[in-house]
């Protein structure tokens, strides 16, 4: 009952959800009223590969290189695995860094190099510590983990409940421009500046348990 409810409930708030974002920035394909849409690379992807398959046109031998890279892929991330390498290929973690834009690639790879220097935290407090302390932090990573995960997650949710908060007021006044309340500004540094205080503070969450062991 709870699954039909959630698919219920899905639908009916999805569609109008969906609506009010296409009608305020645009999805997917660019038009003279939305130059700059949203991007939505699963569902073209998704929409390219149906479309090619009813067609009869899709691109064959684009899908057999690419299976051909899979397969390499695939190969290299055993070989490292043997290995024991820390270094892995995922071959899905690869299709997917291959086929976002490079706009949401980048997010997800600074998101990656967090990670690996809070478990550098982590690998060094064991290092350097001994006996209970030394316990501890194992213990301390996986709180960080989970912590970094929820603040993440956090950052996620927020920015799409926001998209959809502003677009309401865009879609009321018709014109995209309705928070410019200082004119239209082109300058990068505000969101630059934002950025830099984002990976601070995931950092601080993902790693800070480790860091105050480190201290000790």
């Amino acid at each position: 009952i709870m699954q039909a409810l959630g698919v219920i409930v899905a639908a009916l708030v999805m569609a109008p959800v969906l609506a009010l974002i296409l009608e305020a920035y645009g999805i997917g394909v660019a038009t003279a009223q939305h130059p700059d849409p949203l991007a939505a690379p699963q569902a073209t992807l998704m929409a390219a590969v149906a479309g090619g398959v009813f067609q009869g046109n899709l691109p064959w031998t684009m899908v057999i290189i690419g299976m051909g890279v899979a397969v390499a892929i695939i190969l290299l991330d055993l070989s490292l695995e043997a290995r024991g390498a820390e270094f892995r290929t995922p071959v899905l973690a690869v299709a997917v860094g291959i086929y976002l834009p490079f706009e949401l690639s980048v997010a997800i790879f600074i998101g990656g190099l967090i990670t690996w220097a809070a478990s550098r935290v982590y690998r060094r407090a064991e290092t350097t510590l001994q006996g209970d302390e030394k316990a501890r932090v194992s213990e301390a990573r996986t709180v960080g983990e989970r912590h970094g995960l929820l603040f993440a997650a956090g950052l996620i949710t927020g920015e799409a409940l926001l998209g959809i908060l502003m677009a309401i007021p865009i879609v009321i006044a018709g014109s995209s421009e309705v928070f410019a309340f200082f004119g239209v500004h082109e300058a990068t540094w505000p969101g630059v500046i934002l950025l830099a205080l984002v990976i601070f503070f995931l950092y601080r969450v993902a790693a800070g348990e480790g860091l105050r062991l480190a201290r000790r």
